[in-house]
């Protein structure tokens, strides 16, 4: 029997490069609205620069304030890779900083999701590599394990698979299952035309507003004087 809690996988199956980019250039909240505002990652998590996050999930799953199999993670990903973290949201200790995101960087990480904390916040806020987390502390991390590398794992409430397609902006994450990506793809880019269309209106001053009495009336909302 393996050692549960305590194991590395090397393989899975990364979609297409090409399709994970044409995500790229689409708003989050165009994409979950059509997946019924689900898959989103929690607000909890958070953006520490303004850097787009676009990428293929590498999931890291760790005793909360530890980072030996973080480290191990950030050596075996690979390019357009977004190591994804669960530590249970606890902010005690920082899983990571500068240079640990640095050599990331250099070897082509597409980012990170850090269901934890980060420190070293001033030089993250200024580098081009996205990173998400739910806190900073200045206190780091210890060295020592468990932990596994590209197995399920939860992170901000949503079920994150090695492989899944993550797509961040400064409104937060949502995660994408690679056999729904290519209609879902077509749909936010539906939603995205939609949406230039309706600013038009606006600024032409003719927005169509007539769903909100009508939804009002439907659901039985009394009209009093």
């Amino acid at each position: 029997m393996g050692n549960i809690g305590f194991r590395i996988y090397s393989d899975f199956q990364r979609p297409p490069r090409n399709l994970v980019n044409a995500f790229g250039d689409i708003p989050v909240a165009n994409i979950a609205d059509n997946m019924n505002r689900t898959f989103c990652i929690g607000g909890k998590i958070k953006s520490y620069n303004s850097a787009p996050l676009v990428g293929t999930a590498f999931t890291v799953k760790t005793r909360p304030g530890d980072n030996l199999i973080l480290n191990k993670a950030i050596d075996m990903a690979s390019p357009g890779d977004v190591i994804v973290v669960e530590a249970q949201s606890d902010t005690t200790n920082a899983l990571i900083g500068e240079l640990m995101i640095a050599w990331a960087q250099e070897r082509g990480i597409a980012g990170f999701v850090i269901d934890g904390a980060i420190r070293d916040a001033a030089t993250i806020k200024e580098m081009t590599i996205p990173v998400y987390a739910a806190g900073v502390t200045p206190s780091g991390p210890y060295k020592d394990g468990p932990g596994e590398i590209n197995t399920p794992i939860s992170c901000g409430g949503v079920t994150v698979r090695p492989g899944d397609i993550l797509i961040g902006d400064q409104d937060g994450i949502v995660v994408i299952n690679p056999k729904d990506a290519t209609e879902l793809l077509e749909n936010a880019r539906k939603t995205v035309s939609k949406e230039e269309k309706v600013m038009a209106d606006i600024k032409k001053g003719v927005w169509d507003r007539k769903w909100i009495d009508e939804a009002l009336h439907s659901k039985g909302c009394e009209f009093l004087d």
